[in-house]
């Protein structure tokens, strides 16, 4: 059994993706019983036609073992520079021990790179963080957020 990493496009996955985004919010969305998931999917797909949406997958064998979706676009205060943001990250838990994580997240910063991105930023969640894989993986700390459920 061997893992393969691979860009994908979101309408050939997604419908293997909305299995898996499932156990991600049940695992580490807040406020669950006031937000309810519902992904704009059409809006997801709108902007992966713009060349904005990009997805990174991990399958064993031909299974679905986890996704990295990022949005590409210039930053705002950056205009020469392309910006990789980081929308939703997920493994599934069997996979969490080894370096398939690690690997997903190289695999995309190199087609990233080869896109012209200058900026990978990932999220992480306080209450389940993984910011030491961040850290040997040459990230650094750079912001943090607040949110308040209104």
């Amino acid at each position: 059994m061997t893992i393969r990493y691979q860009q994908e496009f979101l309408e050939t996955c997604l419908d293997e993706l909305k299995d898996l985004i499932t156990f991600h919010w049940e695992e580490i969305a807040l406020n669950k019983d006031h937000i309810k998931l519902n992904p704009d999917w059409d809006r997801y797909l709108e902007l992966e036609s713009l060349g904005i949406l990009k997805v990174f997958t991990a399958r064993l064998d031909s299974k679905l073992i986890g996704y990295f979706v990022v949005f590409v676009s210039k930053h705002i205060h950056y205009k020469d520079h392309l910006f990789a943001s980081n929308d939703v990250l997920f493994l599934k838990q069997e996979y969490r021990k080894c370096m398939t994580g690690v690997n997903l997240i190289k695999f995309a910063e190199s087609c990233l790179k080869e896109d012209g991105v200058s900026v990978l930023t990932i999220n992480t969640k306080v209450h389940k963080p993984f910011d030491v894989i961040m850290d040997k993986m040459g990230f650094d700390l750079v912001e943090r957020v607040y949110s308040k459920y209104l």
